[in-house]
């Protein structure tokens, strides 16, 4: 007899408390003869006999009673070191005569900080990070913390009075935002009229402020204002030294591990506004959004500065805490107001040392990239200086009225303005921002020196503006939009085909393969989403071949995995043997994976007949937020039976309104009948996105959030567009830093290492 951990998931655990079953069903071999019969009522079954408490993480602590394995052992390993289970590609290490699976926080760390190659080795560091990259998607392919439902073909139509497209396109590194700046318009106004099925917020100065990712329109508006880095993506998606900005650059490893870039910009560039830039610009950012007081100021702490040798010490610091040692055991350091290694040398040379901990780093140029602002914008009449311990924010930047820093105020408000209050850096400026008809005006910025290339923009205003799915064709036809980016499924990609095709001459497209997918995502820590066996059982329940041929209308298909299947390290994995389960449609399979899981119960306890599937959890083991779980209508609600607590299989799922994905999901999600036959229950609501946003994080990041859990499905979709695929901090188990980095809040049991065995 075997146990469901064991069995079936090698002893994942994807939140922080997990229940299983003794001795259920294997979903590879049903008919086992030691395997009880507890699907129905045939037979009287106690759930002490095939309950097993595993483990609720909320009752310990972290650093004390348990840690991360990557945080323990991950920085010994190398690749040679592990060994991969050839049925499962499930990897594994041994350390001190133990046997460790990797999960998913070990495996992303290891993907970019674990690049060295073997002593005695003739692999590459390329062929490092693709070997860990290999293992992270196998891993990942296995929990399934969201489903990818397709990955399309996109199509962007356009007005052919903006000219230069067909030689400078778009592609999945290379949005509209960042390439009209190559782009002309033959318009009177020279203008250009973008637009986005996603509300801008108005977070224009930094798109991440308050969340652990920013909104896409928000990050294009960013793209747009925003110029003059040291380091850039280029139109090839990789990273590359700016040098329209960058005069010279030098880089040097230490002794110690650590290494330091030396940065000299030019004495030419200019703010919008004419205010010469100097060094002091680069660094405004990264200090402030190091400290408690933006920490204050967006409710959660952005750590800009965290691998920076002498963060902790600089982050603790209060403002009258100098030389005070704060913490406890190993997390005590000693708070200092100068943020050790980032130096300003002079007025247009700066340093920055990045901390042994983060190194080597398969894309350590971008801890090189640093992007100017106004000193005003995030400091008003403070300012930053360097006596040779590093930089340090000047002024009564960390003046407190009772508890709280009234300097975040000014943060707060910096975030948030869309005006010219403050200048900015890129190739255009807002000249004007609608909050209720989310609409954006932007001008060329007179005093921008170039791009990486040297370009300076030819059209002379970008007007970005909401739009909606079902109209756009319609707006672009009318004249009130001039570019409609990424056009996906087959009715709205025929429609535009031969809009341009028919319109003589008038539109013109450009197409591409996307590097992301449309998903259904999870709040994988809460309800009955956080266990891993709902999640795949779902995942059977669906024909995802079918919907993503009838959402794509055959202009793409799905993956299994977050990739990008034209992606070099993806087209090396492939080479060397990567395995992953498409999870084909049957309903069969997904009852024999819930039976697995435990969901063998009814709302009283008693063996399960139909209806609705229930799982028991000890009244020890429940988290709060679970107690309180129950279906949006409010018929079906976790159940105290004795010492067990019987949640439903309910999934509560979010979808984004005017959306064609969304109404697919009504037939092919909620209303499918394998998830009927399965003994799941899908309630839906239908809202903006900002809202569904909240109910993600579980936060009033846009103000919506009531505070009580409800959701634990969404739909909405994840891109690669980055020039670092790196998942590092986005799968951790740390309480410190699970709430802001987590990308799928899913914590992983084989990244659990207890302390004090």
């Amino acid at each position: 007899m075997k146990k469901f951990l064991a069995l079936l998931l090698a002893g994942v655990l994807v939140i922080s408390m997990v229940a299983c079953v003794n001795d259920v069903v294997d979903p590879n071999n049903p008919d086992d003869p030691d395997t009880p019969d507890v699907s129905g009522d045939e037979q009287e079954v106690k759930i002490e006999d095939v309950y097993e408490t595993i483990v609720n993480l909320d009752k310990y602590e972290y650093g004390k009673d348990y840690t991360a394995l990557y945080e323990a052992v991950g920085k010994n390993i190398t690749i040679d070191q592990v060994t991969e289970d050839p049925e499962t590609g499930l990897a594994y290490i041994e350390v001190e005569g133990q046997k460790y699976e990797l999960g998913l926080d070990f495996l992303s760390m290891a993907m970019v900080y674990n690049c060295q190659v073997p002593e005695g080795s003739d692999m590459t560091a390329d062929d490092v990070y693709a070997d860990w990259y290999r293992l992270f998607i196998q891993k990942w392919n296995a929990i399934l913390p969201e489903i990818p439902l397709y990955s399309n073909e996109y199509y962007d139509l356009y007005n052919a009075k903006i000219t230069g497209v067909q030689e400078f396109p778009t592609n999945p590194y290379w949005s509209v935002s960042s390439a009209l700046i190559d782009w002309a318009s033959e318009k009177d106004d020279k203008s250009i009229i973008i637009g986005s099925t996603t509300d801008l917020s108005g977070k224009f100065r930094f798109s991440n402020f308050g969340s652990s990712s920013p909104g896409s329109a928000d990050l294009d508006i960013e793209t747009l204002v925003y110029g003059l880095g040291t380091v850039v993506t280029g139109s090839d998606g990789l990273y590359q030294w700016n040098n329209t900005a960058v005069k010279s650059h030098t880089e040097a490893d230490n002794d110690d591990g650590s290494k330091t870039f030396t940065i000299e910009i030019y004495d030419d560039l200019k703010l919008s506004d004419g205010t010469p830039i100097t060094a002091k610009n680069y660094l405004y950012t990264t200090l402030v959004y190091s400290t408690p007081v933006a920490a204050q100021a967006a409710g959660m702490d952005h750590m800009s500065g965290m691998q920076i040798v002498g963060y902790d010490a600089f982050a603790a610091f209060d403002g009258a805490n100098e030389g005070v040692t704060v913490g406890e055991g190993d997390d005590a350091v000693v708070a200092t107001k100068a943020l050790a290694g980032l130096r300003l040398i002079n007025d247009y040379t700066f340093s920055v040392t990045i901390d042994a901990e983060y190194l080597p780093y398969y894309y350590d140029i971008a801890y090189a990239g640093f992007s100017p602002v106004a000193q005003a914008l995030w400091l008003n009449d403070c300012d930053i200086a360097d006596d040779g311990n590093g930089a340090y924010i000047t002024g009564n930047f960390y003046a407190k009225e009772g508890d709280s820093y009234t300097y975040a105020a000014h943060v707060t408000a910096s975030a948030l303005n869309t005006d010219q209050t403050y200048p900015y850096s890129g190739p255009y400026m807002v000249e004007s921002y609608d909050t209720a008809t989310k609409e954006a005006v932007l001008v060329k910025n007179p005093n921008f020196k170039g791009d990486y290339k040297g370009t300076v923009p030819a059209i002379e205003k970008v007007i970005y503006k909401k739009i909606v799915s079902s109209t756009q064709l319609d707006d672009l036809l009318a004249g009130n939009l001039d570019f409609i980016a990424g056009i996906t499924g087959g009715d709205e990609t025929n429609e535009a085909v031969s809009a341009a095709d028919n319109s003589n001459g008038a539109y013109a497209y450009i197409h591409y393969s996307r590097a992301g997918y449309g998903k259904l995502g999870f709040r994988a820590d809460f309800g009955p989403t956080q266990f891993t066996e709902v999640r795949l059982a779902i995942a059977y329940c669906m024909d995802r071949a079918t919907f993503a041929k009838e959402f794509t209308g055959g202009y793409g298909g799905v993956v299994d995995g977050p990739y990008y299947s034209n992606s070099w390290m993806h087209q090396a994995a492939l080479a060397d043997g990567m395995q992953l389960q498409a999870y084909p449609t049957s309903a069969d399979a997904a009852i024999d994976m819930l039976v697995a899981g435990g969901w063998i119960w009814d709302a009283e306890g008693k063996p399960y007949v139909e209806g609705v599937r229930y799982k028991a959890i000890h009244k020890d083991d429940i988290k709060a937020q679970d107690i309180t779980f129950q279906s949006k209508d409010g018929a079906y609600k976790v159940n105290l039976v004795g010492d067990y607590y019987y949640m439903p299989l309910v999934i509560n799922w979010y979808g984004t309104t005017d959306n064609p994905f969304t109404d697919q999901l009504v037939t092919g999600f909620m209303e499918n009948a394998n998830i009927a036959a399965a003994g799941i229950e899908v309630q839906n609501q239908i809202g903006e996105f900002a809202p569904m946003l909240d109910e993600l994080y579980q936060m009033a990041v846009y103000g919506y959030y009531a505070g009580t859990p409800m959701y634990n499905a969404f739909n909405f979709a994840t891109g690669f567009t980055s020039a670092a695929y790196a998942w590092n901090y986005n799968c951790t188990i740390d309480p410190a830093m699970y709430d802001n980095y987590s990308q799928w809040y899913v914590k992983d049991a084989a990244d659990v290492m207890w302390l004090n065995d």
